[in-house]
């Protein structure tokens, strides 16, 4: 679908129609807050906070959460939704999520919820395949029609591409001259040809020195730290085992010579020339290991075999029991977060985590790394998936007085970036 079409039209005539219809009765709240979902959510989640008397911040949506059963009609971008299902779109994925806390809720309070449609934007090429970006927004009231909180929530409605069979990734040529480097990056060391007469390095490997000449050689290793020199972002042809884009850099070593290599850690878009990066392993199989790149001030979340960096604030094995459940204790009954053949039917590998637990545990850093602290708001963008058999490591970063960073991270990079503001007489 292109931005002429007459489905096109009709998306932006009704989602002109939806944004000036303003804020409506939104999904009910089945239930009041109440101590049981509290200690399901916070068991799933493995949240040890303690919440006697109020409810997690991160469950402000789960109150509203239909359920099994849908019910239709509630939300604000229903009728987008629909019109985008009809026409192909039938993929869908949380993009963005962000909370704001007016108060804590109490348990036995009963809320009440409105929506109102914030946008729409596409048709965009995505990695998930052409989509449309969806904004919708929640807010929730108590019975004194006080706010307590406000959510924006963004999805992304796609056209699922066919899956391909798995291409083997390419593999170098290793010869008599390379043999040593294939060696080395097995090993974890980056091994730069030096010659042993001379003592000049090299670098692609050779059979001669292109300064004395001499036939002799052996290497050394290399720190491991060097800048980018320059680099291409690659979108074509397709490269089996790589999904584009990504970046490949030549990488000045602190050594002095030069090597090739893909960066990766980072968005396409965060590499420039003369930005510090540091060696990464990337294990292709038994027999093959590729020395790669990352920028220098990244945590350590590597394939294997890289050598361990800095633990992590949170550890958790995405097992299917965690995905399902979380989904479950989130009141997320969408197939693909319980059902592998539907979530593989709509583009993805597996069942994945959802945004609700994912929110959930950017509170569970926040709050681990800053005990008894009142949360203001949380933001969170998500990247690539969260898929049933990943791990994923969490990192908290205090930015300052009232503000906390947190990356939770898997094989395929970051699952989300978050936000957390913290309220100042917290």
């Amino acid at each position: 679908m292109t931005a002429e079409t007459p489905v096109h039209d009709r998306l932006m005539a009704l989602a002109e129609e939806l944004a000036s219809a303003g804020e409506r009765a939104g999904a009910p709240c089945l239930d009041p807050v109440n101590a049981a979902m509290i200690r399901n959510w916070t068991a799933a989640l493995g949240d040890a906070g303690d919440w006697n008397e109020v409810a997690p911040p991160a469950m402000l949506q789960v109150w509203s959460m239909p359920g099994q059963v849908a019910q239709k009609g509630f939300s604000a971008a229903d009728a987008i939704l629909r019109l985008l299902n009809d026409a192909g779109y039938t993929g869908v994925v949380a993009t963005n999520c962000d909370h704001t806390y007016d108060r804590y809720v109490k348990i036995g309070e009963h809320l009440r919820s409105t929506m109102r449609f914030g946008g729409i934007a596409g048709p965009k090429k995505t990695g998930m395949g052409e989509g449309y970006f969806v904004t919708w927004y929640q807010t929730w009231y108590d019975e004194n029609d006080e706010r307590v909180g406000e959510m924006l929530f963004r999805v992304l409605k796609f056209q699922p591409r066919k899956r391909r069979p798995k291409s083997a990734p390419m593999k170098p040529a290793i010869g008599q001259d390379t043999a040593f480097y294939w060696e080395g990056a097995k090993e974890g060391e980056l091994r730069v040809q030096r010659c042993a007469d001379c003592g000049t390095l090299r670098h692609p490997p050779g059979p001669m020195c292109p300064s004395c000449h001499s036939t002799k050689r052996d290497h050394v290793v290399a720190s491991g730290r060097g800048t980018v020199h320059s680099y291409v972002v690659h979108h074509h042809p397709p490269v089996p085992g790589r999904t584009p884009p990504y970046v490949v850099a030549v990488i000045d070593l602190e050594e002095g010579v030069r090597v090739v290599g893909n960066v990766n850690g980072c968005p396409p878009e965060d590499v420039s020339v003369g930005m510090a990066v540091k060696l990464v392993f990337e294990k292709i199989d038994d027999d093959v290991t590729l020395p790669q790149w990352a920028p220098a001030d990244a945590p350590e979340v590597v394939a294997e075999p890289a050598a361990e960096g800095p633990p992590a604030d949170i550890e958790i094995p995405l097992t299917p029991t965690f995905v399902i459940a979380t989904a479950l204790a989130t009141r997320d009954f969408t197939p693909v977060h319980h059902d592998t053949e539907l979530a593989r039917a709509q583009g993805t590998k597996d069942i994945f985590v959802n945004i609700l637990t994912s929110i959930g545990l950017v509170q569970r850093a926040a709050l681990e790394a800053e005990p008894g602290a009142v949360l203001e708001t949380i933001s969170v963008r998500l990247g690539v998936p969260a898929y049933a058999g990943d791990t994923m490591r969490v990192f908290t970063e205090r930015v300052d007085a009232t503000t906390l960073k947190v990356r939770g991270a898997v094989s395929l990079g970051d699952h989300l970036t978050a936000t957390v503001k913290i309220k100042e007489n917290g």
